[in-house]
């Protein structure tokens, strides 16, 4: 299996109401994109403020193999949410890696 963690940091474009169909959107994922097998989504809420950096967005991905993962980013549910993001996104972190 795969874990794919992104935090997501928003411009000044970024409102509160972005924030519900972010999270809807990226919850949809699991039952509509093929080889997701967990997952969970949320609103950055460490009390160490001095880390963050203004990743405010925070999500992770379990794949059951590579494939999935691979297939992932080109699949439609995804790029739909991706096309939320236009306008309002800074800077995106990623990390990929295998579950031993």
């Amino acid at each position: 299996m795969y874990e794919h963690i992104v935090a997501f940091k928003f411009n000044e474009n970024y409102k509160p109401e972005h924030e519900k169909q972010l999270l809807e959107s990226l919850l949809s994922f699991k039952g509509r994109i093929p080889g997701v097998v967990d997952m969970t989504a949320g609103v950055n809420v460490t009390e160490e403020t001095d880390n963050i950096r203004g990743y405010t967005l925070g999500l992770r991905v379990t794949f059951e193999d590579k494939q999935s993962l691979q297939q992932y980013g080109p699949h439609p549910v995804h790029q739909q949410f991706v096309q939320l993001l236009d306008g309002i996104i800074e800077s995106v972190i990623v990390i990929d890696y295998q579950i031993s």
